[in-house]
């Protein structure tokens, strides 16, 4: 990478993410938030998981909108700097979904991506 080249190391959530966030968390019981984590895998090279948790890590980043928390891991973030975590409702059905500028490529499932 450029010494001049900017990164962006932070993640947004829409309106439409933070809704749904909230109606998951508060029909949970204990739960505080949703965490989304990068990992190896899925047809594209690194995958996307979406967990309910009751607690914050040490290297943990909150994104706070709208009374939801959404929570990513350092390592994490570095995948997916400069994304867009959204909640679609559409005839394909209810999904989040993220729109990371760092994946070149991505499958159908819009699950993986390959940076």
């Amino acid at each position: 990478m450029d010494a001049g080249a900017k990164t962006t190391t932070t993640v947004e959530m829409t309106e439409a993410a933070a809704k749904r966030i909230a109606r998951i968390v508060a029909a949970e019981p204990g739960k505080t938030a949703l965490r989304v984590a990068v990992e190896g895998g899925g047809c594209s090279g690194f995958s996307y998981r979406f967990d309910l948790v009751d607690g914050r890590n040490d290297d943990d980043v909150a994104i706070e909108k709208d009374g939801a928390t959404l929570l990513i891991d350092d390592l994490s973030l570095v995948y997916m700097g400069g994304s867009v975590v959204d909640f679609v409702d559409d005839l394909m059905g209810q999904s989040f979904q993220i729109r990371n500028p760092n994946a070149v490529a991505s499958c159908g499932c819009g699950t993986s991506f390959s940076i």
